[in-house]
């Protein structure tokens, strides 16, 4: 068993002006869940620290900085599974939550469930989780954007985290703001076991990002988990998940996966998906993107 840690920013297109930025941020997020995992932490808390970095970044597409609805506002969704037990826990349609991954945890931790809009705000806000106004995730760029975009949809960009720590638990989590110029009330993938995410202590972890009606009706996470199965590298089995996907329907997206060897892989057919993992393997972190 190898601890290990990967993290991606998004299945989408990264301007070369932002690569940087999507870059750095993915491997903050890794090191953050990394310093847990070598501190005695479990998997749960490298998984959560990590998406809450990304979540306080703007770059990316999760909490602040998260993208706009067609009438302005932002509605994130958020959901982590853990491999022993098959414990979940998701919230979805939140809008005075900081951090929904710490959420999603917390709900997991009471109850596997899904928990919406102001049903899963007051079940934050109950359980000690920092609030904000709706305004303060708006940042001046996205608002910017969505004046400018009109009513077109632009490409979703969920964040995601999987981790293995030293007792063999696996976790994946996800976070994200959803599609730009949505319909209110739209949920995608991030917050469904399954699709967005799954865990499985006996063949791997997965966590997914892209077009949420196209990873749903492939059920991309758990797909991508199935094609672990007679210890089928990482890699291969992210990119079977993939081009499964696209023989299937439309869309982009991507998946990041760890196996019980503490092995990981990734692939994807958007243009661009920023990637930082770290294990016992190696002396350094590993940084991927392509334009």
């Amino acid at each position: 068993m190898v601890l290990s840690i990967i993290v991606h920013g998004g299945a989408k297109t990264i301007s070369e002006d932002k690569a940087k930025a999507n870059i750095e941020g993915c491997q903050a997020a890794a090191e953050a869940g990394w310093s847990i995992l070598t501190g005695g932490g479990n998997a749960q808390d490298a998984v959560e620290a990590a998406i809450r970095v990304l979540e306080d970044n703007p770059i990316f597409n999760a909490s602040i900085g998260a993208t706009l609805d067609t009438e302005g506002e932002v509605f994130l969704d958020a959901a982590i599974m853990e491999g022993s037990s098959y414990g979940w826990g998701g919230v979805a349609a939140v809008q005075k939550v900081r951090h929904p991954i710490s959420v999603a945890r917390k709900v997991m931790a009471n109850q596997s469930m899904l928990l919406v809009s102001k049903g899963a705000e007051k079940f934050a806000s109950e359980h000690g989780d920092e609030m904000c106004a709706p305004s303060e995730l708006i940042t001046d760029e996205q608002r910017q954007e969505w004046e400018e975009q009109g009513a077109v949809l632009d490409r979703p960009a969920t964040v995601g985290c999987v981790a293995l720590d030293d007792n063999g638990l696996l976790v994946a989590g996800t976070s994200t703001g959803g599609l730009a110029n949505q319909p209110p009330g739209r949920v995608g993938d991030s917050a469904l076991v399954g699709s967005g995410l799954y865990a499985d202590n006996n063949l791997g972890a997965c966590s997914t990002t892209g077009d949420g009606e196209s990873i749903i009706p492939v059920v991309l996470a758990k797909t991508a988990i199935d094609f672990l199965m007679g210890d089928r590298h990482p890699n291969e089995a992210a990119q079977m998940a993939i081009d499964t996907l696209k023989s299937k329907v439309k869309g982009e997206a991507g998946c990041i996966l760890l196996d019980p060897q503490g092995r990981v892989g990734w692939a994807y057919n958007s243009q661009d998906m920023a990637v930082a993992y770290i294990n016992e393997r190696m002396d350094k972190i590993a940084v991927f993107t392509r334009k």
